[in-house]
């Protein structure tokens, strides 16, 4: 029974890499923390498994990329301390019209953070790129910063930091009931734990979690089509050749995305940055027809312009996205309990920002005031979230 008795001066439930880095900050300042996951690890039910993500810095939202410069460094420590890569830069490209509003927009923000960047013209990109079509006379803006981070073996590296740094790591304990109180005690399907705080980073599951507690978030879980494209001619696509992550924006209402060819040899990962409506529970049942609108839309776009692809999925994996309607995270205190944190929402771009999201919820935990602005990550936002709700 003493493991009931045991007091802890956080757990953090879900230990995906934004509960992994939240852990990780946590154990590194000295606290006494547990993480507990509701699955086996590793698993690929949430949103951080896979081979590969893009890091970046251009984004639309300057508050993003003053977040990227700390997360760089972060990742680089993590980096160093694993001993093991965790990144390569390969650049990113931005592909769209020159009179698209969302790459001016990314342009100047990279110019006024001072981002090394380089603007192409549709013949520098052709020459540059020549396995690369523009039917439409795009241009390029190129983030050098920009390239791959190995998301499996970051994952792994952080929970081995965490268990190293002190924390504990229970996977296979599945939370069945948090009550709120000076102490938050929580519930699992093994046993009882009590903390002075709680964070919550659960992903897809996170309003299961909340409804109980009196809120329920505005998110969305999506299930997205992870595709990998197999080159004619191997290596033509690949890091190699000094081939670069691509977003290709304004051909549909969501953008494209590809990582140069690696994780598996001979394949290019290139999807749709969006997907369907899916319960995190029922996720691995069988494609319906609908769900393969987003494979049908990449696959005629790698017909047209990656004629070095062979246009037919050779590998489908799946990956689930939280979305809130502004696509923003959410990183805020319970409206009602402030020793209950949430970070959520993370919209399928969070993976990159996710050493600074654990500083960030850490010292929300701990009551410390936080190193950003948190105005575009709260709650409140949501005008629909009142006082009913709670």
């Amino acid at each position: 029974m003493a493991a009931q008795k045991d007091l802890w001066d956080a757990i953090v439930i879900g230990a995906g890499i934004q509960g992994c880095f939240t852990a990780y900050h946590l154990a590194k300042h000295r606290k006494r923390v547990l993480l507990l996951e509701q699955f086996f690890l590793p698993h690929s039910r949430g949103s951080s498994h896979g081979q590969s993500r893009i890091i970046r810095k251009a984004y639309l939202e300057d508050f993003y990329t003053q977040m990227m410069h700390e997360c760089y460094q972060i990742w680089a420590q993590l980096e160093h301390e694993a001993g093991t890569q965790l990144y390569r830069q390969t650049g990113l490209l931005l592909l769209g019209m020159k009179e698209n509003q969302e790459l001016k927009t990314i342009q100047a923000s990279l110019s006024r953070q001072r981002v090394e960047h380089q603007c192409l013209s549709s013949e520098e990109l052709k020459q540059r790129f020549p396995n690369i079509r523009l039917t439409r006379g795009e241009v390029g803006l190129l983030d050098y910063s920009g390239g791959v981070l190995y998301a499996y073996k970051a994952l792994r590296a952080l929970q081995d930091a965490v268990r190293q740094l002190g924390g504990i790591v229970h996977d296979g304990e599945k939370v069945v009931e948090i009550n709120p109180g000076l102490l938050v005690k929580v519930k699992t399907t093994s046993r009882s734990y009590q903390a002075k705080s709680l964070v919550i980073t659960a992903g897809p599951w996170t309003n299961q979690l909340l409804r109980p507690l009196g809120i329920e978030l505005p998110l969305q879980t999506l299930r997205i089509n992870v595709c990998y494209w197999r080159e004619r001619v191997p290596g033509s696509y690949g890091v190699s050749q000094a081939f670069p992550c691509f977003l290709w924006l304004g051909l549909y209402p969501h953008h494209l995305y590809g990582l140069p060819a690696g994780e598996y040899p001979g394949l290019m990962k290139v999807s749709y940055h969006h997907g369907n409506h899916a319960d995190p529970e029922e996720r691995d049942c069988p494609t319906a027809r609908a769900d393969i609108r987003d494979v049908q839309i990449v696959s005629s776009f790698v017909r047209d312009h990656l004629p070095d692809l062979k246009p037919e999925p050779a590998v489908m994996e799946s990956c689930m996205y939280t979305n809130t309607p502004d696509e923003h995270f959410i990183l805020d205190r319970h409206p009602k309990y402030n020793n209950i944190v949430i970070g959520a929402g993370f919209s399928g771009h969070g993976f990159k920002l996710a050493p600074v999201v654990g500083k960030i919820l850490y010292e929300l935990s701990m009551k410390l005031t936080p190193s950003y602005d948190l105005a575009p990550f709260r709650i409140s936002r949501f005008p629909s979230l009142g006082k009913a709700h709670l």
